[in-house]
């Protein structure tokens, strides 16, 4: 049985979310308090959190931060303003996702478990020839799950991981938004969905430029991104 954590003050919200996750096969926990969630958030119990932005004690975000310096668990934050300034911050901090209140429990189980198959494929072991991916100065270990940038250790959420890998994958050729947003998010894109694009970002920001200066990860408006190929290649670390 997957253990979600719901860190949200709003108690009829949580109890209206334990309707629809229970039957689903969800083991819930409900924490209305920021600090008391934090601490429940880092024990180790939980496979998912649903975090809200506005909470007693301790912001969502604040919240965000602490988890992500300890933990990659997914999150999927919640948030009642229409500003998209929080939604942003959210996904910059490290959130997984993010939906908008009020809104459907539907589409909330609907997301744990696109972020769940997501993690799940991650976590299956790759084939022989696929362990490692070399693109210039960039190597990502598929098992290991780690990254280097210019031979220095590069922290990735998971979702960053996975934006990272298909990119690389299709170095020098265009990978549009939607591909992206399905293949990661494991959902359609939707209008005004500025999500992929923050986590693009993301990965853009950490990993730096290229050895010659210029960015790794290019835009085409329009249509989606391009990881710039210098010298590409995957190998098998055990092979020759």
């Amino acid at each position: 049985m997957h253990r979600v954590l719901v860190i949200d003050d709003d108690v009829e919200l949580c109890e209206l979310v334990a309707e629809y996750l229970l039957p689903e096969g969800f083991a819930l926990e409900s924490v209305h308090d920021g600090a008391q969630g934090l601490a429940r958030a880092i024990s180790g119990e939980h496979e998912f959190v649903v975090l809200d932005v506005m909470l007693p004690s301790l912001g969502g975000f604040e919240i965000l931060r602490r988890i992500r310096a300890v933990s990659n668990i997914p999150i999927l934050m919640l948030t009642a303003r229409g500003d998209d300034i929080d939604r942003v911050m959210g996904l910059e901090i490290g959130a997984d996702d993010y939906l908008r209140k009020p809104f459907n429990p539907r589409e909330l189980v609907a997301r744990i478990r696109a972020i769940q198959r997501r993690t799940q494929a991650a976590e299956q072991p790759k084939p022989a020839e696929q362990r490692t991916l070399i693109v210039d100065d960039v190597e990502m270990d598929l098992d290991s799950r780690a990254v280097k940038s210019k031979g220095q250790a590069v922290e990735m959420t998971s979702v960053e991981f996975g934006v990272l890998e298909i990119l690389l994958r299709s170095a020098g050729a265009v990978v549009t938004r939607e591909h992206l947003v399905k293949s990661v998010l494991g959902r359609r894109l939707l209008a005004y969905d500025r999500s992929i694009d923050v986590h693009v970002s993301n990965v853009r920001r950490k990993l730096g430029p290229t050895r010659d200066g210029t960015e790794r990860i290019k835009t085409v408006r329009g249509v989606g991104y391009f990881y710039t190929r210098l010298d590409a290649w995957s190998h098998d670390e055990g092979g020759g």
